[in-house]
């Protein structure tokens, strides 16, 4: 009985990680930021998935590099910063041996957004004069607006992609 702990440990880690992204890619859709309290949560948990599978040295150290690399995307402009500890949180969960795929799938996911997000610039019409009062309407009134504007795209969406097509 006592030798499924570890599993189910590492079960209730897997699923407190992919709610935490969820929560990150909602918020950014939302209001285009990622809270820093959901990023510290996730990297605690990438810390505690990486002591359970016997490697925190080496998930720390590719979990550094993903970071470095995508600081240096931001200090260019083509990331924000909530984006850039995102993935160097969600690299901690996913761990050394599937980084490279992560970063494959979130670009391609990255890739996905901006050409919706191009078509929607073309299909989108100005928003109506009138405020809707529900939540909804109103977040889709907002949504029209940033992407009639070429507002920035909500990256962490892409971010949550990668890191549940690597994990499920």
């Amino acid at each position: 009985m006592f030798s499924t702990w570890p599993s189910l440990v590492s079960l209730g880690v897997l699923l407190l990680s992919v709610g935490v992204m969820l929560a990150a890619a909602l918020h950014d859709i939302v209001a285009r930021t990622v809270p820093n309290g959901l990023v510290v949560t996730l990297a605690v948990l990438g810390l505690a998935a990486q002591i359970l599978h016997g490697r925190p040295l080496t998930g720390l150290v590719a979990a550094l590099i993903v970071f470095v690399l995508a600081a240096i995307c931001w200090r260019r402009g083509w990331l924000g910063g909530g984006d850039v500890k995102l993935l160097g949180a969600a690299a901690l969960v996913i761990g050394p041996h599937d980084v490279i795929s992560f970063i494959i799938a979130v670009a391609l996911a990255g890739a996905g957004l901006a050409l919706l997000y191009l078509l929607a610039r073309s299909l989108t019409s100005a928003p109506a004069s009138a405020r809707p009062t529900h939540l909804l309407p109103r977040a889709i009134r907002v949504e029209r607006w940033r992407i009639r504007r070429g507002g920035p795209l909500p990256y962490a969406f892409a971010i949550a992609a990668g890191f549940l097509f690597i994990l499920l």
